[in-house]
């Protein structure tokens, strides 16, 4: 029987989501070998594949994000570069 109200490690619940994961293990089989509720399991396993899912893309969002103002700031530049290119080979002529 799961013992209620015990405090786990972030260690201890990564390798028991390990063993479901990796050991191919039924998440029931490993709660009770581990004497652990299957409702924290299931929580936990679900916190963690969306912290895995999130954390890239975030990286990835920010990534983007500075990017596209980068490529803003070019294309100003370029155009503020255009426009004086025409008005000096305006004078020159």
């Amino acid at each position: 029987m799961p013992t209620p109200c015990r405090q786990y490690t972030d260690e201890f619940k990564q390798e028991a989501v390990r063993l479901v994961r990796e050991a191919g293990r039924p998440i029931a089989q490993v709660a009770r070998d581990l004497e652990i509720a299957e409702r924290r399991f299931y929580r936990r396993r679900v916190a963690q594949q969306a912290a895995e899912s999130h954390g890239p893309q975030s990286v990835t969002r920010a990534e983007l994000a500075r990017l596209q103002r980068e490529n803003q700031r070019l294309r100003q530049e370029r155009d503020f570069l255009r426009r004086a290119a025409t008005f000096f080979a305006r004078e020159s002529t």
